[in-house]
């Protein structure tokens, strides 16, 4: 298995994996020798796309070299985006598989192996010619042009006969100059899978942390964005299923549930009967939130509920969506005490022109007022953000708004997105569309403003006392870099002289103001317990991490 992308994605390849367990597979770190490969794609920008197209490439490369009976199978995103086009752009791939088939996916990597057998025994199969990950990509930005974009006139399948009712399987003719048998393609064309609790499931993270997927799919109509077109509307667990997984996760040693979806802030809402999409505004999300009753499922009733549960563990907050914040939202995490005082709350811009262009549903000041809120109704809380620089017709004055908000917020973390453009969104078809060197230039001043914001943030906890969650211990590579990147939030840390003090055994930690992954680290110097908290007191830092000594 290769999984490519976010953390959803991850639990996606997480159930797969569960799935072929308990079909009877076993699986192994050998690609060269597996039987099958699963390539557990994600589309979501073009960075993203290019990854998952090399990947593919590169297993069909590896296969032609060290096994040619193995089956290619390609699941995730990219097969949901492309999912007409792609048996023809990629003949190497045995089976194509969209999101609604994971906990199937046993049954499909004996159809793929079947179908690779067949295309051995029956046909005259010859490696085909190695083409460049450049080429595939063109050719599906070309067929993706004649699409519409997402959101534009797009209608839900919810309430009409054919929901739930759209998964293809197609057979596209075989190529006639390689003689081959046609892929297997198993794509729903608007997923409505969502995984409950009862689902297999082998987990990748360490033992010590989990990621709970509390919904699936996305109503924001988001210029830029094509994620409701790939994995559908938004679709929320129920919250027994979501707190029985937790239960069960918190008795096998998880000491942080981090609680993803594309829109956490909309869990429950879609669970209310008679419900209406068309909510994304923060007036009328307010306007349905304040109507349900006293016994709905909210997110604050999620949180309150896992909050009680019994142990000594994290909960972090992931994906919010600042549209849809409410005062009973910041006081839950006021007053549930296990809620990590951490938000992860994307933003994409300040400027009411840019915010209006991204559909953001939010102006300027509504962000500044929630921020504002948020700060002084949860003290010490970390905010964590994300913006998008160079979007279509941001002008210079626009962007040095970006910038004035950017020092004059102090966020405790955030990452900047140079603007990819997406062909299939209403963002890729704007005019006044910036250079790729504009747009670079851009983000490199936006992340320049912000290192000298996280600076001053990491030397305000100089000689404090935190908890934190130890991850293992410092590699040497580790402690001479201090260094971590993540394309999904765009943070790069960088090298610097404070970096020298790293010398010795450290131990890697978290406190509660960093995500798996996307945030910075606390170094310990000291032996410390892995998997389990402790408490430490900061001594030093580098321009994003923290440095330690156990308290």
């Amino acid at each position: 298995m290769i999984s490519l992308g976010c953390a959803k994605n991850l639990v996606d390849a997480e159930i797969m994996l569960g799935s072929l367990l308990k079909s009877g597979a076993e699986i192994t770190n050998d690609p060269a020798g597996a039987d099958a490969v699963i390539v557990n794609t994600c589309s979501f920008i073009d960075a993203a796309q290019e990854e998952s197209v090399d990947a593919i490439l590169e297993s069909a490369a590896v296969r032609d070299a060290n096994q040619r009976g193995q089956a290619l199978i390609v699941s995730g995103c990219l097969s949901q985006r492309f999912r007409e086009e792609l048996p023809k752009l990629l003949p190497e791939v045995d089976a194509f598989m969209g999101i609604d088939q994971v906990a199937q996916v046993g049954e499909l990597v004996k159809e793929a192996m079947a179908r690779r057998s067949e295309k051995l025994n029956a046909q005259r199969l010859t490696p085909g010619p190695q083409r460049s990950k450049q080429k595939v990509q063109a050719e599906l930005a070309e067929l993706n042009k004649a699409k519409p974009a997402a959101h534009d006139g797009e209608e839900s399948l919810r309430g009409k006969e054919t929901f739930g009712k759209t998964k293809t399987i197609l057979s596209p003719a075989p190529d006639p100059r390689r003689e081959t048998a046609s892929p297997i393609l198993d794509v729903t064309a608007r997923p409505v899978y969502i995984p409950d609790y009862e689902t297999p499931r082998f987990r990748l993270t360490p033992r010590h942390f989990a990621y709970v997927k509390i919904a699936e799919g996305c109503n924001h109509p988001c210029s830029f964005c094509i994620i409701p077109r790939m994995r559908g509307s938004h679709r929320s667990r129920t919250q027994a299923d979501v707190v029985a997984e937790a239960r069960a996760l918190i008795k096998d040693g998880v000491k942080e549930l981090n609680l993803i979806s594309q829109d956490s802030t909309y869990y429950g809402l879609d669970l209310r009967a008679n419900h209406s999409r068309a909510i994304s505004s923060p007036e009328k999300f307010r306007a349905a939130a304040s109507a349900l009753p006293a016994d709905a499922t909210t997110l604050c009733s999620l949180l309150r509920e896992l909050n009680a549960l019994k142990g000594d563990f994290w909960i972090r907050l992931l994906y919010t969506h600042p549209a849809h914040w409410t005062d009973e939202l910041i006081r839950t995490i006021a007053e549930c005490p296990k809620v990590a005082r951490y938000v992860d709350m994307p933003l994409q811009h300040i400027h009411d022109d840019m915010l209006a262009r991204m559909r953001r549903e939010t102006s300027g000041q509504y962000i500044r007022d929630l921020i504002a809120r948020i700060r002084a109704g949860v003290p010490g809380i970390a905010l964590r953000t994300t913006f998008i620089v160079g979007f279509p017709g941001e002008s210079a004055a626009a962007f040095d708004t970006l910038l004035d908000f950017i020092r004059e917020t102090r966020f405790e973390r955030l990452g900047i997105f140079a603007y990819s453009r997406e062909d299939g969104t209403i963002a890729g078809k704007m005019t006044s569309q910036l250079t790729d060197k504009m747009k670079q230039r851009r983000r490199e001043l936006a992340m320049a403003a912000q290192h000298e914001v996280a600076r001053a943030v990491a030397e305000g906890f100089m000689g404090r006392t935190l908890k934190v969650l130890v991850e293992g211990e410092a590699s040497a590579k580790e402690l001479q870099a201090a260094k971590i990147s993540s394309w999904e939030h765009g943070l790069i840390r960088e090298t610097d002289g404070h970096a020298a003090q790293l010398k010795g055994r450290y131990f890697v930690a978290r406190g509660e103001a960093d995500a798996p992954d996307i945030d910075g680290r606390v170094y310990v110097r000291g032996k410390l317990t892995i998997g389990r908290f402790a408490r430490v007191k900061v001594i030093g830092h580098t321009d994003y991490d923290l440095i330690a000594e156990p308290a």
